[in-house]
């Protein structure tokens, strides 16, 4: 066959799939970004992850949702393109949710994050601490829906507690805070960019821990959480950049009202950079 027509074909099909990709909505001017990895880019990116557990590794292919500073959804990419500090210090921001789980007797769950994490490893936090996927189940937007049903999914990935003992429409959303890390030890190479969503859920759960995602875990009450917090520089214990961030600024009094959190609920986006 000519090559000439062969080339003709080839600009053709080219241009069909532009504007089938501008129909689905994906075109630059509407702010719709999807960065799924392509085989150059996971190439270019292979020493990033050598070395690191097979598992986490595995788990930095979920899809996480791209949003604007104000919360609006834009696109999507992976868990590791959005983790990544050359892309964090060009603005990727993506959503995130942090659980606060209490029991009966309004002690917080905290977890310590296993040694095998690639952001933060061995670092002590809230009960948990993750991401809606892009997903249609978890990009719902009205009274938090998505992020919900993403805190249930991990709540059982991580901690093993069954979706039936922490309903979706139990948990309650107060705020969001937007904050920035670099990751911890330092590496150059990995970091933090969310709007995390704040619930809090009080219920007495079950628990089945995942070990390649938490070491270890206990309950505590303000005034042991307090001391624990002040404490974990001179004991060597390390705490997450949120989970100090939240502790420092609000979580003692939306702990004291468990019963009235409403109050709390204020819609806002709490800038903390």
């Amino acid at each position: 066959m000519d090559r000439g027509f062969l080339k003709v074909v080839r600009l053709w099909l080219h241009g069909f799939r532009r504007i089938a990709t501008n129909r689905k909505g994906l075109c630059p001017t509407r702010r719709n970004y999807n960065f799924r990895e392509n085989s150059t880019i996971a190439l270019n990116h292979q020493g990033l992850t050598k070395g690191l557990d097979e598992t986490q590794v595995k788990l930095l292919e979920e899809v996480c949702i791209l949003i604007d500073d104000k919360d609006t959804r834009i696109g999507a990419a992976t868990k590791k393109t959005c983790h990544l500090m050359e892309n964090i210090n060009k603005g990727m921001l993506h959503r995130a949710f942090s659980v606060f789980l209490f029991n009966t007797k309004g002690e917080l769950l905290l977890q310590q994050r296993s040694a095998a994490k690639i952001t933060f490893p061995e670092h002590f936090t809230n009960t948990c601490c993750s991401h809606p996927l892009d997903v249609p189940s978890e990009i719902e937007e009205e009274d938090a829906t998505g992020v919900k049903r993403a805190a249930q999914r991990k709540l059982q990935h991580e901690l093993g507690i069954p979706p039936e003992q922490i309903p979706v429409d139990e948990f309650q959303y107060l705020t969001r805070i937007h904050y920035k890390s670099d990751n911890v030890p330092f590496d150059g190479k990995w970091g933090e960019h969310e709007i995390d969503y704040i619930l809090f859920i009080q219920k007495d759960v079950h628990l089945d821990i995942n070990p390649n995602e938490v070491i270890s875990y206990r309950y505590l009450g303000p005034h042991d959480l307090r001391t624990f917090v002040e404490s974990s520089e001179h004991n060597g214990i390390y705490i997450t950049p949120w989970f100090r961030l939240i502790v420092d600024n609000f979580l003692y009094k939306w702990w004291r009202h468990l019963d009235s959190l409403q109050q709390f609920q204020d819609g806002k986006i709490h800038k903390m950079l």
